[in-house]
């Protein structure tokens, strides 16, 4: 439930209907992947249909019901109507925080491999447009990684009516330790093309580089 938590953080909402005095509440997860719906929508114990989201050409997903039981839970959690940037910091218990990280990776995380002068290296991150929630979840994240917090970056905007994007990036050894964390409990509740990525990495022959310190003349 706490990757369920995570990945409704990123690409899940709710929202209150006032015109309906009868279960007003609706509950809606979206994604690329239909595939994983279903696994969610298992996890719930729900039958719900997973519909095309805003017309048959739009390449995503929706599960939406009514479920007054979760909304509220849900809201009490911190998943308040309109979240996108108004998102608080959430508390989640230190034993369960792989779990939240992975789920909120697999909805608002990347990851890629890339070349550098024919070096291969890679890169993950995640993005957020609420700020307060970000750099609360950015300080815990590399607390636990044992790593010195990166740099929050404010993404720039297209257009005038864009909301402001906070992002965070890791590199080379910390994207490893941010894998072990989140799939270092053995879980199978994980998007696999995310993980493929980490795997492809760790299977990739690296040259080896000795930093050298250069005297100052």
């Amino acid at each position: 439930m706490s990757y369920l938590l995570g990945y409704i953080t990123a690409d899940g909402c709710v929202g209150i209907c006032k015109g309906r005095k009868k279960n007003p509440y609706t509950f809606n997860i979206t994604s690329i992947d239909k595939g994983h719906l279903y696994r969610l929508r298992k996890i719930i114990e729900s039958t719900h249909k997973i519909s095309q989201k805003n017309g048959v050409n739009s390449g995503a997903f929706q599960l939406q019901l009514r479920n007054s039981s979760i909304c509220i839970d849900l809201i009490r959690l911190g998943i308040i109507p309109r979240k996108t940037a108004r998102l608080q910091p959430m508390r989640v218990p230190k034993k369960y925080f792989a779990d939240f990280v992975r789920g909120y990776f697999d909805g608002d995380g990347t990851v890629y491999m890339y070349r550098v002068n024919n070096v291969w290296q890679i890169k993950a991150g995640f993005v957020s447009a609420s700020q307060a929630f970000f750099r609360a979840f950015h300080t815990e994240l590399c607390k636990r990684l044992g790593i010195p917090e990166k740099t929050v970056h404010t993404k720039k905007k297209r257009k005038a009516s864009d909301k402001k994007q906070y992002t965070s990036h890791f590199y080379i050894d910390d994207c490893k330790k941010l894998a072990d964390f989140m799939y270092g409990n053995h879980t199978n509740l994980y998007l696999p093309r995310k993980r493929r990525v980490f795997e492809k990495w760790n299977l990739v022959k690296r040259r080896s580089f000795i930093k050298k310190i250069t005297p100052q003349r």
